[in-house]
């Protein structure tokens, strides 16, 4: 009951807003009207999603604190997105980030972002579908409700297809608000039955049975050793920091609720707001994963679980049922997933439509017709990636599932990143590098994991070092080097022969 109510709350939610349309910009961007909690409840909502929920507790529970830093370093990249990067995306009234790239390096910049961009969003959406519909499966099964794999994913597209086909972004945000709302209710409510149990004794409790194990097996450490093969302390301050940059400054699908405020401060103050909810994940997800496994350690120390189904065993162990709570919190987790489907849904048929139908085919079109194409890229996309979920995922797969989609995200943003910056802070970049290290940023990085892999993870000092394995951030670390050093180069020789193509307004 708990579930179902809530489920069509949203819907009726999205569905009434959608009555309000009035032109593109209204679709795309909420007319830009958006006040700073809707801001905010938006944001939080794109970014945590059901991955961080089930994700991050994974992590606490099979490697431990570290993790926190995911959430805790995101606040410089936040601060310089609230007063460097957001004001002038805001003056210059764009609906997309690419462009911005046009604006600063031409055409070419702006199509190779938004081929990225719609790239990097597919592979997410697709893991969205997974880890939504895998929680399904297993939060339903044994009940009259159970639904299966497959099940799960149309439930979940049809579902966010009601109120985002029609409702556009203003849809997006104010149920995105009503959902971080329901996410966090059911974090606490899974935290709070985790550290009351008697084996865990509370936060001080999960301390002291930390300080009761060796020093290398425990999980409440911030900082892993350097060849540590999931988080390790180098690459937390090169990589992550890397990472965060892209996701908070550059990323279309998490600015773009920004570029919907009615004024720069109120955008300013919703996602200063995000950030601040950011804070509570470390211990709602982190903390909570790691009481989870001293908690079945002592319940069921025969037993294996898997670190992304921690998060489903631990409530099934410790929240009681018949008062609606497993309801609320299996509403969390579809809403966590909901709130991030539906904005990039939002976000790539903006992208579609903006960058590549009235920029490329139909510079002509009108309002009505750029209706009707975002949302039949909405459809597209979500038959498309709820697909593709069907068939590259394994519903019983093992491993760290948030950290594997980081990975993957990972090969496209240091070039991105790289360009908006010389975009805004030099003036002599030059535009034919601004594309080419776009392009040629994933080239190398794949280049460098495989030779490291093949070859320099052999070498014994190296491996001692930084492991036999490339550990994704430090390959993140190494391909900002590279994207950084190209662009300066290429920049300069065109400088040098006279081509300065690029535009050199800032």
């Amino acid at each position: 009951i708990v579930l179902i109510g809530l489920l069509l709350g949203m819907v009726g939610i999205g569905v009434y807003l959608s009555l309000t349309q009035r032109d593109s910009e209204d679709y795309f961007l909420a007319g830009r009207s958006l006040r700073w909690w809707t801001v905010a409840g938006s944001v939080f909502g794109t970014n945590v999603n059901a991955s961080h929920f089930i994700g991050m507790l994974g992590i606490g529970y099979s490697v431990g604190f570290a993790q926190s830093h995911y959430e805790v370093l995101a606040l410089p990249a936040i601060l310089v997105l609230c007063f460097v990067f957001l004001p002038l995306f805001r003056r210059l009234r764009v609906f997309t980030l690419s462009e911005f790239l046009e604006h600063r390096f031409g055409g070419g910049s702006r199509l190779v972002y938004t081929v990225l961009m719609i790239t990097l969003i597919v592979v997410q959406l697709i893991a969205a579908f997974y880890i939504g519909s895998r929680t399904l499966v297993v939060l339903t099964a044994g009940t009259g409700y159970a639904v299966s794999y497959l099940q799960g994913l149309l439930l979940i597209g049809l579902l966010c297809c009601s109120y985002t086909l029609y409702g556009g972004l203003r849809a997006v945000a104010v149920t995105d608000t009503l959902q971080t709302g329901i996410m966090l209710a059911a974090g606490v409510i899974v935290a709070w039955f985790t550290f009351t149990q008697v084996e865990i004794g509370g936060l001080d409790g999960l301390l002291s049975l930390e300080r009761a194990l060796p020093e290398e097996v425990r999980r409440m450490r911030l900082y892993l050793p350097a060849d540590h093969p999931d988080l390790p302390w180098p690459g937390v301050f090169t990589g992550l920091l890397v990472l965060q940059g892209f996701y908070w400054m550059t990323n279309q699908y998490l600015v773009q609720r920004t570029l919907a405020a009615v004024s720069d401060r109120e955008a300013q103050i919703g996602v200063l707001a995000a950030g601040i909810l950011k804070l509570a994940i470390p211990f709602l997800c982190v903390a909570a994963g790691v009481a989870a496994f001293h908690l079945f350690q002592a319940r069921m120390p025969e037993r294996t679980i898997l670190p992304d189904d921690a998060f489903l065993h631990l409530v099934d162990t410790v929240v009681p049922a018949g008062f609606g709570l497993r309801g609320l919190i299996l509403a969390g987790i579809l809403a966590a997933t909901f709130s991030t489907v539906d904005s990039m849904m939002n976000s790539v048929s903006t992208l579609l439509t903006v960058d590549l139908y009235r920029k490329w085919i139909r510079p002509d079109a009108g309002d009505r017709e750029m209706l009707v194409f975002g949302r039949a890229m909405v459809l597209l996309m979500v038959t498309v990636c709820a697909g593709l979920a069907l068939v590259s995922y394994d519903p019983r797969s093992a491993g760290n599932f948030f950290l594997r989609v980081s990975s993957a995200g990972g090969y496209f943003t240091q070039g991105v990143l790289t360009v908006f910056i010389a975009g805004f802070f030099w003036r002599k970049a030059d535009a034919r590098a601004a594309w080419i290290t776009m392009v040629s940023a994933p080239v190398f990085a794949y280049g460098f994991e495989w030779a490291y892999n093949e070859w320099l993870g052999g070498q014994p000092a190296v491996a001692e070092l930084f492991g036999e394995r490339l550990n994704f951030l430090y390959r993140v670390a190494v391909t900002l080097l590279f994207s950084m050093a190209q662009f300066a180069w290429l920049s300069h020789r065109a400088e040098a022969g006279g081509v300065r193509n690029g535009r050199t307004g800032g």
